[in-house]
């Protein structure tokens, strides 16, 4: 279970630039994949084989300072309840400012570890400037420079030493389905629908991490854990409408599902804060299943369901090998087709695929269509196999895996999909020297 790490501050002072340096030694290898807009603001990143999730609050929020000011109370309150550790960043060139202070009066209260960074210091006469931070009352400070780098590295020495140890929670070996998505799309009145008079209901466990509940469920023969990440969090405290703070719920979810159900309002359709949501999903490697909620109340005529569903694709590119189910969690219109849906993607996701039978069927396709030629080179691949990993993972052995390109692996992404079925969960591919 990785930890999450809060990156909180006012605008400017560079929080951005910080957040992609630490994730970006990661993301170059674990994301090479082209073509797809992703949300900035939440990575993985690791230092000394510590492996944690970076939050930066600074991209949710758009407006003005004056907007800001209420807004990043509300931010730094969230991350105080929700992250393991918290980084407060300041920027040297600008001093301590009003908008510091506050923030270092709610950090004062924390029992959690919070890091007081500088920014900005890149030469003798700022680290001496820095001192005047001591005043925030948050005790020792870093000094850094994010846009070349220096000092992160004692900075992340000692942030993953703070965080704390994850026990892991040896939980049963049920497979796990998120219920996630924006606030209001229905989350909650799709899981009551499917509980509310239900007498297939196990148990109750009350939430194993804090921000989820968990309830076992058995139907169909089959028995799994479903995780409502709706509301759990004391009303008062975030206003329902802040974006991070529902991608902020849906981090620890998705991280912990095996099959996220993208639940969506099918009048405000398939919009940015579910397509953040949607390729979280898809960067953890999960299943997807996306629901189209209170679809009873659209204006319908016969070809609607085709029309909508082909929006909804073109959004998803490249990854559209996704099932869209249409429910109204108030009618109970389709909604076990959801969870059916949902039990076949997890059983396509822990799909193994005998060795023989790759090489039998997607060979003789690759011979028929090999890659294209590089500088002259041509690249033969002779030999696949399913990697041992939870989720489907295939490594293609070739003689100059560095020059296969991206379409290619799109290529043999599909032939997969195709030949095999792996509906709703992405797939990695992999090019190895034989």
């Amino acid at each position: 279970m990785s930890n999450i790490v809060a990156i909180v501050g006012r605008p400017n002072v560079g929080k951005s630039t910080f957040f992609n340096r630490l994730i970006q030694r990661r993301e170059a290898i674990v994301d090479a994949v082209s073509g797809v807009t992703r949300d900035r603001h939440y990575g993985k990143s690791d230092w000394n084989g510590k492996e944690f999730s970076l939050i930066d609050t600074g991209g949710y929020v758009l407006g003005s300072d004056d907007v800001f000011e209420a807004e990043i109370d509300k931010q730094v309150e969230l991350a105080i309840d929700e992250a393991d550790a918290i980084i407060f960043m300041v920027d040297v060139e600008s001093g301590v400012t009003g908008m510091d202070e506050d923030v270092a009066k709610l950090l004062r209260k924390v029992s959690k570890p919070v890091f007081l960074v500088v920014n900005k210091v890149d030469n003798g006469k700022r680290a001496e400037d820095a001192v005047e931070f001591y005043s925030l009352g948050l005790g020792e400070y870093y000094t850094v420079a994010s846009i070349n780098g220096s000092g992160t590295g004692e900075l992340l020495d000692a942030l993953v030493e703070a965080l704390p140890e994850k026990e892991e929670v040896v939980e049963e070996a049920l497979p796990r389905f998120a219920v996630v998505g924006r606030p209001n799309a229905g989350k909650s009145s799709f899981i009551n629908a499917l509980i509310g008079e239900d007498r297939y209901i196990v148990t109750d466990i009350a939430g194993t991490t804090r921000d989820s509940i968990d309830t076992k469920y058995n139907r169909f023969g089959f028995e799994f854990n479903l995780v409502d990440t709706a509301g759990i969090r004391r009303k008062s405290k975030v206003k329902e409408d802040l974006e991070f703070y529902s991608v902020m719920r849906s981090v620890r979810a998705i991280e912990h599902a095996d099959v996220c159900l993208v639940v969506l309002d099918a009048n405000r359709g398939f919009d940015g804060q579910v397509q953040n949501i949607f390729w979280l999903a898809e960067r953890n490697r999960k299943g997807i299943v996306v629901l189209v909620n209170k679809w009873d109340l659209v204006e319908k005529d016969h070809k609607s369901v085709k029309e909508y569903e082909k929006v909804i694709r073109k959004q998803m590119e490249p990854f559209t090998d996704v099932p869209i189910v249409f429910i109204s969690a108030l009618t109970k219109q389709r909604i076990f087709k959801a969870i059916e849906t949902a039990v076949e993607v997890y059983q396509n996701r822990s799909k193994k695929i005998k060795t023989s039978q790759l090489n039998e069927v997607l060979l003789p396709i690759i011979e028929n269509y090999p890659p294209p030629a590089y500088k002259a080179k041509f690249v033969k691949i002779k030999y696949i196999m399913q990697l041992p990993t939870p989720q489907p993972q295939f490594a293609f052995f070739c003689n100059l895996p560095q020059y296969v390109k991206e379409p290619y692996k799109r290529f043999l992404e599909n032939k997969l999909r195709e030949k095999f079925g792996f509906n709703g969960v992405p797939i990695s591919v992999y090019m190895r020297k034989k």
